[in-house]
Protein backbone atom coordinates (compact mmCIF):
# COMPACT_ATOMS: atom_id res chain seq x y z
CA UNK A 1 0.00 0.00 0.00
CA UNK A 2 1.45 3.34 -1.09
CA UNK A 3 0.54 6.32 1.07
CA UNK A 4 2.03 9.57 2.30
CA UNK A 5 0.37 9.76 5.72
CA UNK A 6 -1.63 7.72 8.17
CA UNK A 7 -4.01 9.15 10.72
CA UNK A 8 -5.97 7.21 13.28
CA UNK A 9 -5.72 5.22 16.47
CA UNK A 10 -2.73 3.76 18.26
CA UNK A 11 -3.88 0.39 16.92
CA UNK A 12 -3.48 1.73 13.36
CA UNK A 13 -0.04 3.14 14.11
CA UNK A 14 1.08 -0.16 15.65
CA UNK A 15 -0.19 -2.03 12.56
CA UNK A 16 1.61 0.38 10.20
CA UNK A 17 4.90 0.38 12.12
CA UNK A 18 7.50 -1.70 10.25
CA UNK A 19 4.72 -3.29 8.16
CA UNK A 20 6.23 -4.43 4.84
CA UNK A 21 2.82 -3.95 3.15
CA UNK A 22 3.00 -0.19 3.81
CA UNK A 23 5.23 2.16 1.85
CA UNK A 24 5.21 5.75 3.08
CA UNK A 25 6.40 8.01 0.29
CA UNK A 26 6.69 11.76 0.01
CA UNK A 27 3.63 13.47 -1.46
CA UNK A 28 5.83 14.73 -4.31
CA UNK A 29 6.13 11.09 -5.44
CA UNK A 30 2.75 9.71 -4.39
CA UNK A 31 0.78 12.46 -6.17
CA UNK A 32 3.03 12.90 -9.19
CA UNK A 33 0.70 12.54 -12.21
CA UNK A 34 3.45 10.78 -14.18
CA UNK A 35 3.89 8.20 -11.40
CA UNK A 36 0.12 7.83 -11.02
CA UNK A 37 -0.24 7.47 -14.79
CA UNK A 38 1.98 4.37 -14.83
CA UNK A 39 -0.96 2.42 -13.39
CA UNK A 40 -2.94 0.97 -16.28
CA UNK A 41 -6.72 1.48 -16.17
CA UNK A 42 -6.43 3.90 -13.25
CA UNK A 43 -9.79 5.25 -12.10
CA UNK A 44 -9.74 8.61 -10.35
CA UNK A 45 -12.90 9.63 -8.47
CA UNK A 46 -13.21 13.12 -7.00
CA UNK A 47 -16.02 15.42 -5.93
CA UNK A 48 -16.66 19.07 -6.65
CA UNK A 49 -18.64 21.86 -5.07
CA UNK A 50 -19.99 23.05 -8.42
CA UNK A 51 -19.31 22.58 -12.12
CA UNK A 52 -20.14 25.16 -14.78
CA UNK A 53 -21.69 24.13 -18.08
CA UNK A 54 -18.30 24.22 -19.81
CA UNK A 55 -16.96 21.62 -17.35
CA UNK A 56 -14.82 23.79 -15.07
CA UNK A 57 -14.89 22.49 -11.50
CA UNK A 58 -14.75 24.70 -8.42
CA UNK A 59 -13.83 22.12 -5.79
CA UNK A 60 -12.23 24.24 -3.08
CA UNK A 61 -14.47 27.18 -2.26
CA UNK A 62 -18.00 28.49 -2.02
CA UNK A 63 -17.41 31.69 -3.98
CA UNK A 64 -14.50 33.39 -2.19
CA UNK A 65 -14.93 31.33 1.00
CA UNK A 66 -12.27 28.62 1.20
CA UNK A 67 -13.77 25.25 2.16
CA UNK A 68 -10.97 22.79 1.45
CA UNK A 69 -7.71 22.46 -0.44
CA UNK A 70 -6.90 21.00 -3.83
CA UNK A 71 -5.65 17.75 -2.34
CA UNK A 72 -4.80 15.26 -5.07
CA UNK A 73 -7.71 16.11 -7.37
CA UNK A 74 -5.62 17.67 -10.13
CA UNK A 75 -2.78 15.14 -9.73
CA UNK A 76 -4.97 12.05 -9.91
CA UNK A 77 -7.21 13.45 -12.65
CA UNK A 78 -4.18 14.17 -14.80
CA UNK A 79 -2.68 10.82 -13.82
CA UNK A 80 -5.83 9.10 -15.11
CA UNK A 81 -5.43 10.94 -18.41
CA UNK A 82 -1.88 9.56 -18.66
CA UNK A 83 -2.88 6.04 -17.61
CA UNK A 84 -3.44 3.54 -20.42
CA UNK A 85 -7.22 3.01 -20.28
CA UNK A 86 -7.55 5.42 -17.35
CA UNK A 87 -10.73 7.28 -16.46
CA UNK A 88 -11.22 10.36 -14.30
CA UNK A 89 -14.62 10.97 -12.72
CA UNK A 90 -15.98 14.07 -11.04
CA UNK A 91 -19.08 13.27 -9.02
CA UNK A 92 -21.60 15.62 -7.50
CA UNK A 93 -25.25 15.81 -6.59
CA UNK A 94 -27.24 17.61 -9.27
CA UNK A 95 -28.66 19.95 -6.63
CA UNK A 96 -28.64 20.52 -2.88
CA UNK A 97 -31.09 22.12 -0.50
CA UNK A 98 -29.93 25.27 1.27
CA UNK A 99 -30.27 24.45 4.97
CA UNK A 100 -31.26 27.99 5.93
CA UNK A 101 -33.73 28.90 3.17
CA UNK A 102 -34.84 25.44 2.04
CA UNK A 103 -34.16 26.59 -1.54
CA UNK A 104 -32.93 24.04 -4.07
CA UNK A 105 -29.52 25.04 -5.49
CA UNK A 106 -28.10 23.59 -8.70
CA UNK A 107 -24.58 22.16 -8.56
CA UNK A 108 -24.32 22.51 -12.34
CA UNK A 109 -24.24 26.25 -12.90
CA UNK A 110 -24.10 28.76 -15.74
CA UNK A 111 -21.08 30.46 -14.17
CA UNK A 112 -19.20 29.92 -10.95
CA UNK A 113 -19.95 32.22 -8.06
CA UNK A 114 -17.77 35.35 -7.98
CA UNK A 115 -14.48 34.55 -6.29
CA UNK A 116 -14.79 30.78 -6.73
CA UNK A 117 -11.55 28.87 -7.13
CA UNK A 118 -11.47 26.76 -10.29
CA UNK A 119 -9.64 23.57 -9.34
CA UNK A 120 -9.97 21.68 -12.61
CA UNK A 121 -10.07 23.43 -15.96
CA UNK A 122 -12.55 22.18 -18.51
CA UNK A 123 -9.77 20.51 -20.48
CA UNK A 124 -8.84 18.43 -17.40
CA UNK A 125 -12.34 17.05 -16.83
CA UNK A 126 -13.15 13.70 -18.41
CA UNK A 127 -16.37 12.28 -16.90
CA UNK A 128 -18.97 14.03 -14.73
CA UNK A 129 -21.59 12.04 -12.83
CA UNK A 130 -24.75 13.02 -10.95
CA UNK A 131 -27.72 10.93 -9.92
CA UNK A 132 -29.09 11.64 -13.42
CA UNK A 133 -26.26 9.96 -15.29
CA UNK A 134 -22.66 10.12 -16.42
CA UNK A 135 -21.33 12.19 -19.32
CA UNK A 136 -17.98 12.04 -21.07
CA UNK A 137 -16.63 15.52 -21.84
CA UNK A 138 -13.39 14.31 -23.38
CA UNK A 139 -12.76 16.13 -26.67
CA UNK A 140 -16.17 17.84 -26.69
CA UNK A 141 -16.89 21.36 -27.94
CA UNK A 142 -18.46 23.97 -25.65
CA UNK A 143 -21.85 23.23 -27.23
CA UNK A 144 -21.48 19.49 -26.67
CA UNK A 145 -20.23 20.02 -23.11
CA UNK A 146 -23.18 22.26 -22.29
CA UNK A 147 -25.64 19.76 -23.76
CA UNK A 148 -24.05 16.87 -21.88
CA UNK A 149 -23.95 18.65 -18.52
CA UNK A 150 -27.50 19.98 -18.90
CA UNK A 151 -28.65 16.39 -19.49
CA UNK A 152 -27.41 15.34 -16.02
CA UNK A 153 -28.47 18.52 -14.21
CA UNK A 154 -31.45 18.50 -11.87
CA UNK A 155 -34.59 18.74 -14.05
CA UNK A 156 -35.70 21.94 -12.29
CA UNK A 157 -32.64 23.76 -13.68
CA UNK A 158 -32.29 22.35 -17.19
CA UNK A 159 -34.34 25.05 -18.95
CA UNK A 160 -32.41 27.85 -17.21
CA UNK A 161 -29.08 26.26 -18.11
CA UNK A 162 -30.18 25.71 -21.72
CA UNK A 163 -31.42 29.30 -22.03
CA UNK A 164 -28.08 30.58 -20.76
CA UNK A 165 -26.13 28.38 -23.18
CA UNK A 166 -28.17 29.75 -26.07
CA UNK A 167 -27.77 33.33 -24.86
CA UNK A 168 -23.98 33.11 -24.74
CA UNK A 169 -23.91 31.25 -28.05
CA UNK A 170 -22.69 27.88 -26.78
CA UNK A 171 -25.48 26.60 -29.01
CA UNK A 172 -24.36 28.39 -32.15
CA UNK A 173 -26.90 26.64 -34.34
CA UNK A 174 -30.15 26.76 -32.31
CA UNK A 175 -32.05 24.98 -35.10
CA UNK A 176 -29.92 21.91 -34.42
CA UNK A 177 -30.26 22.12 -30.64
CA UNK A 178 -32.13 19.05 -29.40
CA UNK A 179 -32.93 20.88 -26.16
CA UNK A 180 -34.91 23.69 -27.78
Amino acid sequence: MLCYFGLGSQELYDWMNDNPMIYLSPISYNNDPYVVGHNDKLVSINTTIEVDITGQCASESFGPIQYTATGGQVDFTRGAWLSRGGKAFIITHSAVEDKESGELISKIVTQHRPGAIVTLTRSDVMYVATEYGVVNLRGKSLRQRAQALISIAHPDFRAELSDYAKEVKYFILPAHDPLS
